[in-house]
């Protein structure tokens, strides 16, 4: 692996996940990376070398390593935080077909094979797992099992990782019932674990104050398209009876599918993003993913070129009917349109495709999780902006969907973003619980029941996941700049190319875009 300087390679070690399966680093598969107390101190000390030519790449490697320092230094997440481990443990990567299924299926043996010492590692390391955290982890870690297959594995290796699973699965459950009901981080500690990674100091209080003016042009504007359809109505009332239209659960996948047909081929003709190559497959998620809605498993920089999945999620067979209508709530016409922007294109996956040609190996490896999610968000608004709900409407010549149903889509899942940037801060700063977040879920987005708990209960084990709109916002605000710099030579396509050149740059480094598009 001589393109991998050793830098990258120490921090691709305190991630292993990470790299393997959005990195394209297959020389981890089969590797569970360590997370012990001891594994991680050892890990943190390689961070650090020779410094990168380019001044913007070495200042977006910084970045990488200070988050890291901070996640695990400063903060110990690793022994708070069940989801790093559990990524750690999660086989689901060797279903896509980046190679031979025989190469996958022997590298998921090697990793299952390791699931009773990792599995003892995390156990050991998490010793200050709140109720909160471990309750809202449960679901994803029972989910683990089923990517232990019945046939194929040798029965010795199977029994003991089904007992580690046990093991880790009961952990977490003591954990829930006996852990610390506080999940709050603290307003400094949540500070620093944003601001980091995305080489910026983050004040909370202004951060806040934003997201609170973001939702209010988001509820006006939901308003204007609200009254499109019933005029008489509330506009919330509105986005929550369109989202109560909504196929069976076995007929999710196919919707999907749907979906992201459209959303590419909008993207192509309107020749929004650098590339347009590459297959995406759309599959139901596998279980240890299934506490999301949707997400991406993508080809990484590193590996060579193989279809994406685009996995969505339908309800649990196990669910309640009441559970089972609030969760399909999400896969309505108008938020599968959304959805699929966001997921596919012009969204993660297109990004990906010029991820897979960004120059440089800094470029190619480490991802701002805030650049990564606010270029998705972005990209639903910008399509609005460019005419995909009337597209839309015209190549599914139904009058059960029109372009005001696109829009109603974008504004109801900015909504639900932007209160998770609310959510975040106030958890974690403690003037907002777990449950009251669950209560302004219901109140300023259409979800409601079971899909508002699960998103408040996101806050205490994803404390960024206000990245959604904080991306959104760092990069409108760029367009912006961009506009005024070029003046008559500023275009969508050129601005985004520069963008994506960068790969998915610290939104403190976005600005070399401008400066050097």
């Amino acid at each position: 692996m001589d393109d991998f300087p050793a830098r990258l390679r120490a921090i691709a070690d305190l991630g292993v996940a990470g790299a393997r399966e959005e990195g394209g680093r297959h020389e981890y598969d089969g590797v569970v990376g360590d997370l012990s107390p001891e594994g991680v101190s050892e890990r943190l000390a390689r961070l650090g070398g020779e410094a990168f030519p380019d001044e913007h790449d070495e200042a977006h490697a910084r970045a990488a390593e200070e988050a890291l320092r901070v996640q695990f230094g400063e903060l110990e997440l690793h022994r708070s935080n069940p989801l790093p481990h559990i990524q750690e443990l999660d086989v689901s990567c060797y279903e896509r077909e980046y190679a031979p299924a025989p190469e996958r299926e022997a590298a998921r043996e090697r990793h299952l094979a390791q699931w009773p010492d990792a599995v003892d590692r995390a156990i050991a390391a998490l010793d200050r797992v709140s109720a909160p955290a471990a309750t809202a982890m449960l679901e994803a870690a029972r989910g683990l099992a089923e990517g232990v297959p019945d046939e194929g594995l040798p029965a010795d290796v199977r029994d003991a990782a089904l007992s580690a699973h046990r093991r880790l699965v009961t952990h977490l459950e003591n954990a829930a019932k006996a852990g610390p009901r506080d999940a709050a981080l603290g307003g400094a500690a949540l500070a620093r674990l944003m601001g980091a990674g995305e080489a910026l100091s983050v004040d909370l209080e202004e951060l806040a104050r934003r997201a609170e003016a973001e939702r209010d042009r988001l509820r006006d504007r939901l308003a204007e398209s609200a009254a499109r359809i019933d005029p008489g109505a509330e506009p919330m009332d509105v986005a929550r009876r369109l989202m109560s239209d909504h196929p069976d659960g076995g007929d999710v996948v196919a919707h999907a599918r749907t979906w992201t047909a459209l959303a590419q081929d909008f993207t192509r003709e309107r020749d929004l993003v650098p590339y347009h190559d590459g297959r995406c497959a759309v599959r139901p998620s596998p279980a240890s993913l299934r506490w999301v809605v949707a997400s991406l498993s993508l080809s990484g920089p590193a590996e060579a070129d193989s279809p994406a999945n685009f996995f969505v999620t339908p309800p649990v067979p196990e669910w309640s009917a009441e559970e089972t209508e609030d969760w399909l709530r999400l896969f309505s016409p108008a938020g599968l349109a959304a959805i699929s922007v966001h997921e596919v294109a012009p969204g993660h996956f297109s990004h990906n495709r010029a991820l897979r040609r960004a120059p440089g190996p800094v470029r190619r490896a480490l991802f701002s999780p805030a650049f990564v999610e606010g270029w998705a968000h972005y990209a639903e608004e910008m399509c609005l902006e460019e005419g995909f709900g009337a597209y839309a409407e015209e190549k599914l010549g139904s009058a059960e969907f029109t372009a005001a149903h696109y829009e109603i889509g974008v504004w109801s899942e900015a909504l639900v973003r932007v209160t998770r940037l609310v959510a975040a801060i106030g958890v974690h700063t403690g003037e907002t619980t777990v449950e009251q977040a669950a209560h302004r879920f219901a109140a300023d987005t259409p979800h409601e029941g079971r899909a508002a708990l699960s998103e408040a209960r996101r806050a205490a084990v994803d404390p960024t996941y206000g990245r959604y709109t904080w991306g959104k916002l760092a990069i409108l605000d760029l367009r912006e700049r961009a506009r005024r710099a070029w003046g008559a030579e500023f275009g969508l396509r050129r601005f985004h190319t520069a963008l994506l050149d960068l790969g998915a740059p610290p939104l403190g480094l976005i600005g070399t875009a401008v400066e050097r598009g």
